[in-house]
């Protein structure tokens, strides 16, 4: 049963002087406000048609509309249709006892990370005893959409624990290697390049923190490049989101948490989803271990968050900013080289030449 406000809740208070009105006639007539509007009606037939943001813009206008937009129901509502992967009965459970229940995860995985999403954030600081933790186990929920139609579904769990874990190159995998998903989606042509799927596709990959109870999106939401395999003719689609790298967090040391999406054709013309995959990578094109990425992944996790607005072109702008500082990095790198082989073949010259002068003047 849905609960019923008494008279002392928000929604309640003074009743409002109806202020008069003319109509055509002449005749005054009594004006209803917003507050006139029974709450039921607000609740089950206005707020349970918003989306997240414009529901969170709603519980500003007023007191009462403020407590009705902080409804757990509406928000797990709104959550699972978000992320039809965060359904799995053990999700809905770790999920509820985030301090907020769904209003928290949303609020965490909503929204694009900040570009400084290693500092510290205001809206969930965490305990000074979580500052140094590790999670030993993460959840990824991943769905993936193509012109808003739901192709892809899953959850899978990774435990962090374990030595080979913490050595090995960080990499989830939400398929096995041999899997592959059909889907409704006609595969392009080879005539065709890649189709639109760079511009129909949207994924979204939330990883959850069971223990802290925090949640973030890794994703671009639009891949930041898209590409067919020349000989196999795969299409291969990436997505990724720039995070910072040690303590400090500076421009300089970044890392891309890149996603990849490797899509095929069936015997029907269908395509089918192959392969979705996530590493964390550093600004040397290195992929990092299970420990640092986790250090990393858990600071951006408890970090700020950024604003959803033109998320898809800020993930991009990021993307390309972090190849380039690469792209220096290594021509820099290539120059110093060059200078000390160039220094190493005149030293060597030089003591060759005086090697020769001297047995020539014995």
């Amino acid at each position: 049963m849905r609960p019923i406000l008494s008279s002392s809740s928000p929604c309640s208070g003074p009743t409002p002087r109806p202020t008069a009105a003319k109509t055509t006639s002449g005749k005054e007539t009594a004006a209803s406000s917003f507050s006139d509007i029974h709450h039921d009606i607000l609740q089950s037939h206005i707020l349970t048609r918003l989306d997240g943001p414009a529901l969170a813009s709603a519980s500003c206008v007023s007191t009462c509309l403020s407590a009705l937009s902080s409804d757990e129901r509406l928000w797990a509502d709104i959550s699972h249709s978000t992320w039809p992967s965060i359904n799995a009965p053990h999700v809905c459970r770790i999920i509820s006892t985030f301090p907020g229940g769904h209003w928290s995860f949303f609020t965490d995985a909503y929204p694009l990370l900040a570009d400084n999403a290693g500092s510290p954030s205001t809206a969930h600081p965490p305990p000074p005893t979580e500052l140094h933790r590790r999670p030993s186990e993460l959840i990824s929920a991943v769905d993936i959409r193509y012109r808003g139609q739901l192709i892809f579904s899953k959850t899978a769990e990774t435990e962090t624990e374990t030595g080979w874990f913490r050595c090995s190159p960080f990499r989830i995998d939400m398929l096995e290697p041999k899997d592959a998903v059909p889907t409704p989606v006609p595969f392009p042509s080879p005539d065709d390049a890649c189709g639109d799927l760079g511009d129909s596709l949207r994924l979204s990959w939330v990883l959850i923190d069971p223990e802290g109870r925090r949640a973030m999106n890794l994703s671009s939401a639009a891949p930041v490049s898209i590409q067919r395999h020349w000989l196999s003719g795969e299409v291969h689609a990436r997505f990724a989101t720039v995070l910072p790298y040690g303590e400090r967090g500076t421009a300089a040391e970044r890392v891309a948490c890149t996603i990849a999406v490797t899509c095929g054709g069936s015997g029907g013309g269908a395509m089918q989803v192959r392969e979705v995959s996530a590493q964390v990578e550093d600004m040397e094109g290195t992929y990092l271990n299970g420990g640092d990425s986790l250090a990393i992944l858990r600071r951006a996790m408890e970090g700020k968050r950024g604003k959803k607005t033109r998320e898809e072109e800020e993930g991009r702008r990021r993307y390309d900013d972090f190849l380039e500082r690469r792209r220096e990095r290594r021509e820099r790198r290539a120059r110093a080289e060059g200078t000390l082989d160039a220094l190493c073949v005149g030293f060597g010259s030089a003591a060759l030449v005086a090697f020769w002068l001297f047995i020539l003047c014995r």
